[in-house]
Protein backbone atom coordinates (compact mmCIF):
# COMPACT_ATOMS: atom_id res chain seq x y z
CA UNK A 1 0.00 0.00 0.00
CA UNK A 2 3.02 2.21 0.86
CA UNK A 3 4.20 1.49 -2.43
CA UNK A 4 1.05 2.34 -4.38
CA UNK A 5 0.72 5.88 -2.28
CA UNK A 6 4.31 6.98 -3.07
CA UNK A 7 4.05 5.98 -7.11
CA UNK A 8 0.84 7.86 -7.18
CA UNK A 9 2.70 10.77 -5.18
CA UNK A 10 5.56 10.39 -8.03
CA UNK A 11 3.04 10.12 -11.07
CA UNK A 12 1.16 13.47 -9.38
CA UNK A 13 4.51 15.23 -9.06
CA UNK A 14 5.26 14.48 -12.43
CA UNK A 15 1.90 15.95 -14.04
CA UNK A 16 2.87 19.34 -11.45
CA UNK A 17 6.18 19.65 -12.77
CA UNK A 18 5.23 19.26 -16.44
CA UNK A 19 2.92 22.04 -16.11
CA UNK A 20 5.45 24.33 -14.39
CA UNK A 21 8.20 23.68 -17.05
CA UNK A 22 5.54 24.66 -19.65
CA UNK A 23 3.57 27.50 -17.21
CA UNK A 24 6.76 29.07 -16.62
CA UNK A 25 7.58 31.26 -14.08
CA UNK A 26 4.96 34.43 -14.00
CA UNK A 27 3.08 33.15 -10.65
CA UNK A 28 3.67 35.31 -8.10
CA UNK A 29 5.35 32.17 -5.47
CA UNK A 30 7.57 31.23 -8.20
CA UNK A 31 11.13 31.82 -8.16
CA UNK A 32 12.81 34.68 -6.40
CA UNK A 33 10.86 38.32 -6.19
CA UNK A 34 12.07 41.47 -7.50
CA UNK A 35 15.81 39.75 -8.30
CA UNK A 36 15.72 38.12 -4.75
CA UNK A 37 16.60 34.82 -4.79
CA UNK A 38 14.21 31.94 -3.59
CA UNK A 39 15.15 29.02 -1.74
CA UNK A 40 12.45 26.30 -0.66
CA UNK A 41 13.72 24.24 1.76
CA UNK A 42 12.25 20.58 2.60
CA UNK A 43 13.07 18.98 6.20
CA UNK A 44 11.83 15.55 7.52
CA UNK A 45 9.69 16.96 10.12
CA UNK A 46 8.32 20.15 12.15
CA UNK A 47 7.55 18.12 15.36
CA UNK A 48 10.66 18.11 17.28
CA UNK A 49 12.62 21.31 18.66
CA UNK A 50 15.66 20.08 16.31
CA UNK A 51 13.99 21.12 13.16
CA UNK A 52 12.85 24.75 14.79
CA UNK A 53 16.18 25.19 15.31
CA UNK A 54 17.40 23.94 11.89
CA UNK A 55 14.58 26.45 10.58
CA UNK A 56 16.07 29.52 12.95
CA UNK A 57 19.31 29.15 11.65
CA UNK A 58 18.13 28.61 7.96
CA UNK A 59 16.03 32.24 8.70
CA UNK A 60 19.28 34.19 10.21
CA UNK A 61 21.54 33.21 6.96
CA UNK A 62 18.93 33.77 4.41
CA UNK A 63 18.52 37.49 5.93
CA UNK A 64 22.15 38.02 5.75
CA UNK A 65 22.11 36.05 2.18
CA UNK A 66 19.23 38.30 1.29
CA UNK A 67 17.42 35.73 -0.18
CA UNK A 68 14.05 34.27 1.00
CA UNK A 69 12.92 31.31 1.70
CA UNK A 70 10.50 28.56 2.61
CA UNK A 71 10.43 26.37 4.90
CA UNK A 72 8.05 23.30 5.61
CA UNK A 73 8.07 19.44 6.94
CA UNK A 74 5.50 16.72 8.00
CA UNK A 75 3.98 16.70 10.53
CA UNK A 76 5.73 13.30 11.63
CA UNK A 77 8.30 11.76 10.50
CA UNK A 78 6.55 8.69 9.55
CA UNK A 79 4.85 10.23 6.67
CA UNK A 80 7.00 9.72 3.62
CA UNK A 81 3.77 10.07 1.10
CA UNK A 82 3.44 13.85 2.36
CA UNK A 83 7.00 14.48 2.29
CA UNK A 84 6.70 13.67 -1.33
CA UNK A 85 3.68 16.08 -1.84
CA UNK A 86 5.56 18.65 -0.25
CA UNK A 87 8.69 18.15 -2.81
CA UNK A 88 6.39 18.12 -5.17
CA UNK A 89 4.96 21.33 -4.54
CA UNK A 90 8.46 22.93 -3.57
CA UNK A 91 9.45 21.89 -6.85
CA UNK A 92 6.18 23.87 -9.00
CA UNK A 93 6.95 26.57 -7.22
CA UNK A 94 10.42 26.88 -9.37
CA UNK A 95 12.88 28.39 -6.72
CA UNK A 96 16.22 28.93 -7.57
CA UNK A 97 17.40 26.43 -5.47
CA UNK A 98 16.04 23.87 -3.65
CA UNK A 99 16.82 21.96 0.04
CA UNK A 100 15.88 19.09 1.09
CA UNK A 101 16.35 16.11 4.21
CA UNK A 102 14.93 13.34 2.91
CA UNK A 103 12.92 10.70 5.13
CA UNK A 104 13.50 7.82 2.51
CA UNK A 105 16.31 7.86 0.89
CA UNK A 106 15.46 6.28 -1.94
CA UNK A 107 11.32 7.27 -2.78
CA UNK A 108 12.52 11.42 -3.83
CA UNK A 109 15.23 9.98 -6.47
CA UNK A 110 12.79 10.57 -9.55
CA UNK A 111 11.86 14.16 -8.60
CA UNK A 112 15.04 15.05 -7.97
CA UNK A 113 16.10 13.83 -11.45
CA UNK A 114 13.52 16.21 -12.79
CA UNK A 115 14.81 19.05 -10.50
CA UNK A 116 18.00 18.32 -12.27
CA UNK A 117 16.89 18.43 -15.79
CA UNK A 118 15.60 21.95 -15.09
CA UNK A 119 18.62 23.43 -13.61
CA UNK A 120 17.19 23.57 -10.21
CA UNK A 121 19.99 22.75 -7.95
CA UNK A 122 19.56 20.69 -4.47
CA UNK A 123 21.25 21.03 -1.38
CA UNK A 124 20.94 17.57 0.97
CA UNK A 125 20.63 18.07 4.66
CA UNK A 126 20.62 16.42 7.52
CA UNK A 127 20.04 12.91 5.79
CA UNK A 128 21.94 12.55 2.27
CA UNK A 129 19.70 10.81 -0.73
CA UNK A 130 20.64 7.70 -2.70
CA UNK A 131 21.58 9.85 -5.53
CA UNK A 132 23.58 11.81 -7.50
CA UNK A 133 21.79 15.09 -8.16
CA UNK A 134 22.60 16.83 -4.76
CA UNK A 135 25.57 19.60 -5.36
CA UNK A 136 26.55 18.93 -1.43
CA UNK A 137 24.92 17.37 2.01
CA UNK A 138 25.44 19.85 4.80
CA UNK A 139 24.78 16.95 8.18
CA UNK A 140 26.47 15.50 11.11
CA UNK A 141 28.93 12.53 10.39
CA UNK A 142 26.14 10.02 12.40
CA UNK A 143 27.92 7.25 12.12
CA UNK A 144 30.66 8.71 13.90
CA UNK A 145 28.06 10.28 16.50
CA UNK A 146 26.71 7.10 16.60
CA UNK A 147 30.19 5.69 17.78
CA UNK A 148 30.46 8.27 20.61
CA UNK A 149 26.93 7.12 21.85
CA UNK A 150 28.45 3.74 22.05
CA UNK A 151 31.26 4.57 23.20
CA UNK A 152 29.68 6.02 26.40
CA UNK A 153 27.49 3.08 26.84
CA UNK A 154 30.01 0.67 26.77
CA UNK A 155 32.14 2.62 29.59
CA UNK A 156 28.34 3.01 31.36
CA UNK A 157 27.56 -1.17 31.16
CA UNK A 158 30.71 -2.13 32.17
CA UNK A 159 31.55 -3.72 28.84
CA UNK A 160 29.21 -6.59 29.54
CA UNK A 161 25.78 -7.16 29.22
CA UNK A 162 22.71 -6.77 27.01
CA UNK A 163 21.98 -2.95 25.45
CA UNK A 164 19.12 -2.04 23.06
CA UNK A 165 18.58 0.38 20.44
CA UNK A 166 14.64 2.59 19.98
CA UNK A 167 16.06 4.16 16.00
CA UNK A 168 13.51 6.73 14.33
CA UNK A 169 13.36 5.30 11.01
CA UNK A 170 15.41 2.93 8.73
CA UNK A 171 14.75 4.27 6.22
CA UNK A 172 16.70 7.86 6.05
CA UNK A 173 20.13 8.07 6.24
CA UNK A 174 20.38 9.16 9.59
CA UNK A 175 17.98 6.50 10.87
CA UNK A 176 20.45 3.56 8.99
CA UNK A 177 24.00 5.48 9.98
CA UNK A 178 23.17 6.36 14.05
CA UNK A 179 21.88 2.67 13.92
CA UNK A 180 24.79 1.29 12.13
CA UNK A 181 27.58 3.76 13.64
CA UNK A 182 26.80 2.18 17.01
CA UNK A 183 26.28 -1.47 16.15
CA UNK A 184 29.58 -1.01 14.39
CA UNK A 185 31.46 0.43 17.26
CA UNK A 186 30.27 -2.12 19.38
CA UNK A 187 31.24 -4.68 17.81
CA UNK A 188 34.52 -3.51 16.81
CA UNK A 189 35.49 -2.52 20.71
CA UNK A 190 32.91 -3.93 23.02
CA UNK A 191 32.89 -7.88 22.48
CA UNK A 192 31.26 -8.20 25.91
CA UNK A 193 27.91 -6.48 24.87
CA UNK A 194 25.41 -7.79 23.47
CA UNK A 195 23.61 -5.48 21.12
CA UNK A 196 19.84 -6.55 20.63
CA UNK A 197 17.90 -6.02 17.64
CA UNK A 198 17.37 -2.38 16.66
CA UNK A 199 13.76 -1.31 17.07
CA UNK A 200 11.95 1.55 14.91
CA UNK A 201 9.56 3.90 16.57
CA UNK A 202 9.00 6.68 13.51
CA UNK A 203 10.50 9.29 16.14
CA UNK A 204 7.38 8.91 18.07
CA UNK A 205 7.43 9.42 21.82
CA UNK A 206 4.69 6.89 22.65
CA UNK A 207 5.32 4.63 19.87
CA UNK A 208 9.18 4.60 21.18
CA UNK A 209 7.61 4.46 24.75
CA UNK A 210 5.32 0.82 24.38
CA UNK A 211 8.63 -0.17 22.63
CA UNK A 212 10.76 0.19 25.35
CA UNK A 213 8.22 -1.65 27.95
CA UNK A 214 7.96 -4.27 25.54
CA UNK A 215 12.07 -4.25 25.46
CA UNK A 216 12.09 -4.48 29.37
CA UNK A 217 9.21 -7.32 29.77
CA UNK A 218 11.37 -9.83 27.22
CA UNK A 219 14.88 -8.64 28.57
CA UNK A 220 14.56 -7.85 32.25
CA UNK A 221 18.38 -8.04 32.29
CA UNK A 222 18.81 -5.33 30.05
CA UNK A 223 21.67 -2.64 31.07
CA UNK A 224 20.90 0.38 28.55
CA UNK A 225 19.16 1.57 25.70
CA UNK A 226 20.25 4.43 23.11
CA UNK A 227 17.85 6.37 21.53
CA UNK A 228 18.21 7.37 18.36
CA UNK A 229 16.69 11.14 17.88
CA UNK A 230 15.06 13.11 20.62
CA UNK A 231 11.54 11.53 20.19
CA UNK A 232 13.10 7.98 20.43
CA UNK A 233 14.66 8.84 23.53
CA UNK A 234 12.09 10.36 25.26
CA UNK A 235 10.17 7.61 24.48
CA UNK A 236 12.84 5.64 26.00
CA UNK A 237 12.81 7.36 29.03
CA UNK A 238 9.27 6.79 29.55
CA UNK A 239 8.90 3.39 28.55
CA UNK A 240 11.20 2.64 31.95
CA UNK A 241 9.32 5.10 34.01
CA UNK A 242 6.46 3.52 32.96
CA UNK A 243 7.90 -0.01 33.43
CA UNK A 244 9.13 0.69 36.84
CA UNK A 245 12.35 -1.06 36.09
CA UNK A 246 15.31 0.86 37.71
CA UNK A 247 18.95 0.97 37.12
CA UNK A 248 18.77 1.32 33.32
CA UNK A 249 21.55 3.77 31.52
CA UNK A 250 20.10 5.79 28.73
CA UNK A 251 21.61 7.81 26.19
CA UNK A 252 20.31 9.88 23.77
CA UNK A 253 20.68 11.93 20.61
CA UNK A 254 20.23 15.43 19.85
CA UNK A 255 18.65 17.60 22.37
CA UNK A 256 15.58 19.40 23.58
CA UNK A 257 14.19 20.79 27.09
CA UNK A 258 13.00 16.72 28.09
CA UNK A 259 16.69 15.55 27.51
CA UNK A 260 18.46 18.09 28.61
CA UNK A 261 16.32 17.96 31.99
CA UNK A 262 16.69 14.48 32.09
CA UNK A 263 20.38 14.54 31.50
CA UNK A 264 20.65 17.18 34.99
CA UNK A 265 18.07 14.99 37.03
CA UNK A 266 20.53 12.00 36.20
CA UNK A 267 17.53 10.17 34.03
CA UNK A 268 19.60 10.36 31.33
CA UNK A 269 23.35 9.33 31.32
CA UNK A 270 23.86 11.76 28.37
CA UNK A 271 23.41 12.58 24.46
CA UNK A 272 25.25 13.64 21.20
CA UNK A 273 23.49 16.77 19.88
CA UNK A 274 24.44 17.54 16.50
CA UNK A 275 24.76 21.64 15.62
CA UNK A 276 21.09 22.44 14.05
CA UNK A 277 21.29 26.38 13.98
CA UNK A 278 24.75 25.76 12.06
CA UNK A 279 23.20 23.55 10.03
CA UNK A 280 20.30 25.41 8.66
CA UNK A 281 23.23 28.50 8.09
CA UNK A 282 25.14 25.98 6.36
CA UNK A 283 22.06 24.32 4.06
CA UNK A 284 21.25 28.57 2.92
CA UNK A 285 25.08 29.04 2.12
CA UNK A 286 25.45 26.14 -0.05
CA UNK A 287 22.30 27.03 -1.50
CA UNK A 288 23.25 30.49 -2.73
CA UNK A 289 26.45 29.00 -3.88
CA UNK A 290 25.05 26.64 -6.19
CA UNK A 291 22.73 29.33 -7.34
CA UNK A 292 25.64 31.17 -8.54
CA UNK A 293 27.33 27.86 -9.84
CA UNK A 294 30.07 27.66 -7.50
CA UNK A 295 32.16 24.36 -6.89
CA UNK A 296 31.44 22.71 -3.18
CA UNK A 297 32.58 20.32 -1.26
CA UNK A 298 30.02 17.16 -1.86
CA UNK A 299 29.38 17.05 2.17
CA UNK A 300 29.78 19.93 5.03
CA UNK A 301 30.16 18.58 8.18
CA UNK A 302 27.95 20.75 10.63
CA UNK A 303 29.73 18.88 13.90
CA UNK A 304 28.46 16.70 17.13
CA UNK A 305 28.82 17.01 20.58
CA UNK A 306 28.62 14.96 23.78
CA UNK A 307 27.10 16.28 26.61
CA UNK A 308 25.91 15.22 30.10
CA UNK A 309 26.22 16.47 33.60
CA UNK A 310 29.55 17.87 33.35
CA UNK A 311 30.16 19.71 30.35
CA UNK A 312 26.16 20.49 29.88
CA UNK A 313 26.32 24.15 31.11
CA UNK A 314 29.62 25.06 29.54
CA UNK A 315 29.45 27.62 26.75
CA UNK A 316 30.51 25.23 23.59
CA UNK A 317 27.78 23.10 24.72
CA UNK A 318 24.91 25.84 25.80
CA UNK A 319 25.62 27.29 22.09
CA UNK A 320 24.34 24.23 20.25
CA UNK A 321 21.40 22.88 22.40
CA UNK A 322 18.20 24.08 21.69
CA UNK A 323 15.34 24.13 23.52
Amino acid sequence: MRTQRLAAALVGAALVLVTAACGGGSGSSSGGSGGQPYVAIVSKGFQHQFWQAVKKGAEQEAAKQNVRITFEGPASESEIENQITMLTNALGRQPNALAFAALDSKAAAPLLQQAKSRNIPIVAFDSGVDSDVPVTTAATDNKAAAGEAAKHMAQAVGNTGKVALVVHDQTSRTGADRRDGFINWMKANAPGIQVLEPQYGGGDQAKSADITKAIIAANPDIKGIYGANEGSAIGVLRGIAESGKQGIQVIGFDSGKAQIDAIKSGAMLGAVTQNPVGMGASTVVAAVKAIKGEQQPKTIDSGYYWYDKSNIDSPEITAVLYQ
